[in-house]
């Protein structure tokens, strides 16, 4: 992968660690609905994905890029999750749950840009 290109991947990355940022910030003024949780899960899956592919093609670091894609994982369940289980059943999943998620959804996206300054020499 070329200079040009980690370095639009390393935009990519900010791209969503500010998203997710600006969407926690628009759902705490809003208060936060399900529209938000599905919109948060429909982004992130192509982007997994897209990081699966990544890791398969070399061009970011495969340890680091794993544990990118793990934290947006777990960041999901938290976000997501606490979002949903409020609107089916008024009561959040734990005390800050949305917001450690929403945290580790911006640290898994710093890392996905990190893996690819950081990736292996082939």
């Amino acid at each position: 992968m070329n200079l040009a290109a980690r370095i639009l991947l390393v935009l990519a990355s900010l791209s969503g660690l500010f998203g997710v940022g600006l969407s926690a910030a628009a759902a705490h003024v809003t208060g936060g609905n399900l529209a938000t949780a599905a919109q948060f899960l429909l982004f992130h899956a192509p982007a997994l994905l897209a990081l699966v592919a990544l890791m398969a093609a070399g061009a970011v670091n495969p340890m680091l890029a794993q544990i990118a894609g793990y934290v947006l994982v777990l960041g999901l369940i938290l976000f997501c999750g606490d979002l949903s289980r409020r609107a089916f059943s008024g009561a959040a999943l734990f005390p800050r749950a949305a917001p450690t998620g929403g945290i580790l959804l911006m640290l898994g996206w710093l890392l996905v840009g990190i893996s690819a300054l950081l990736r292996l020499r082939a």
